[in-house]
């Protein structure tokens, strides 16, 4: 029996008065099709935990995609967000407001970065980077330098720059020729980015770990060897972090995992814990490349995101939650490994870093199928690449809702068919 149906639901809220059924009926009826989202409707949650307008209980194991960093409902970030709401929400870019220059000074502190360009979503600030680069060696006299090495496999966001930048094909089809001068080659193959350079690379944008192309960490001493490479032609070393950020993978920047330091890096997802902002940070002999004008953002750092932000930023620091991912993550990468040893036809194995991890199917398992499996037991996980169940769960998860998990995991697992 499955922990959602096994203990009894929490009653609705005193309000709930809407059948079950009519927010579905809503959604059926006025929401664009972009999705395939499972016939429940969630209504609140706490900590780990997600419950749905009839009072089931989830254990959520995604976090909003590696979100919600500090769970549901945090009573700091409760009370940040309804005192800064009453005080002041948003002024523009016009400007100065306190605590966007408060978040500024905490985030480069850190990241080890000196600069940052503040917007609401990780596709925006890979945006943001990828127009610094080339704007960079424009201001410079260096018109012609303008193309960027990617990698086949990555994910940088859903708009059309954002997706030229993306190795995956099925996110670029269907929408029209792509931007001009990208060049992707295989992830952790230093021979073919070393081939694929020339005078014309402005950068090298990579993910310290392909989040959405299936958990993939990149191989040792790549990141170094990329450093290496920007730095013999002069190009810039960019690193998309909105995923690996923000304490997920243990450490304030994915990248730090392999002492590289970055020119810029990309970060939004944890770092509002669920209230939408994303963050360009960059090393201070970029200042300069986005003058006034070139670049802007209506709702970047507004007064509400940056206190949301410092209080998320001033949580993880003070209960040590990026000490507490790669201790965490140790124990779920050891479950999902022991899943895998025990459920050879099923599973082929686990990777990841700190808590974002991968439980890697079999070619023959249906992986929306087994994902169904798991949710009709309670658990919340995602799908990455084609055949891989994605852990990106709060950074407070404990041990206690890690074993639950994994234990509902693998029940769910062993009702699948094997691979044969």
């Amino acid at each position: 029996m499955s922990i959602a149906t096994s203990r009894a639901a929490e009653p609705p809220p005193a309000n709930a008065s809407t059948p079950a059924s009519a927010p579905l009926l809503a959604a059926q009826k006025h929401l664009l099709g972009n999705y395939r989202q499972p016939p429940f409707v969630l209504d609140r949650g706490r900590g780990c935990e997600l419950f749905d307008t009839e009072g089931r209980r989830y254990l959520d194991m995604c976090a909003g995609v590696a979100v919600a960093s500090l769970g549901h409902a945090h009573p700091r970030l409760v009370a940040t967000i309804s005192e800064q709401a009453g005080r002041l929400m948003h002024v523009s870019n016009y400007f100065f407001n306190a605590e966007n220059l408060r978040l500024a000074e905490e985030l480069c502190e850190k990241t080890g970065f000196d600069r940052a360009f503040f917007c609401n979503s990780g596709a925006e600030a890979n945006e943001a980077m990828l127009k610094l680069a080339r704007r960079h060696f424009f201001n410079r006299g260096e018109e012609g330098r303008y193309r960027i090495i990617a990698f086949d496999n990555a994910f940088h966001g859903r708009t059309l720059g954002a997706v030229a930048l993306t190795g995956t094909p099925k996110y670029r089809e269907g929408f029209g020729p792509s931007l001009d001068g990208v060049t992707h080659v295989p992830y952790g193959d230093v021979a073919a980015v070393r081939a694929a350079m020339g005078p014309d690379v402005a950068g090298i944008l990579v993910e310290p770990v392909q989040g959405e192309g299936g958990v993939l960490p990149a191989p040792a001493g790549f990141l170094a060897e990329l450093r290496r490479i920007a730095d013999e032609h002069g190009a810039l070393l960019l690193v998309d972090e909105v995923q690996t950020g923000i304490g997920r993978t243990g450490h304030w920047l994915g990248a730090a995992y392999d002492g590289v330091q970055s020119d810029a890096a990309a970060l939004a997802k944890g770092l509002g814990g669920g209230f939408p902002v994303g963050a360009l940070v960059l090393r201070e002999r970029l200042n300069g490349a986005l003058p006034p004008g070139s670049h802007g953002s209506t709702y970047g750092g507004n007064a509400l995101a940056s206190a949301t932000a410092r209080t998320v930023l001033a949580v993880i620091e003070e209960e040590k939650l990026c000490e507490a991912a790669l201790k965490r993550g140790e124990r779920l990468g050891r479950g999902l490994a022991a899943i895998a040893a025990r459920l050879p036809g099923v599973c082929l194995g686990e990777r990841g870093r700190g808590l974002l991890r991968g439980l890697i199917l079999a070619p023959t398992v249906d992986a929306r199928a087994a994902l169904g499996r798991v949710r009709d037991r309670g658990v919340l996980l995602t799908i990455a690449g084609n055949s891989v169940l994605r852990f990106t769960p709060p950074l407070i998860v404990s041990e206690a809702q890690i074993d639950e998990a994994l234990a509902e995991v693998e029940a769910a697992l062993a009702e699948t068919p094997a691979a044969g």
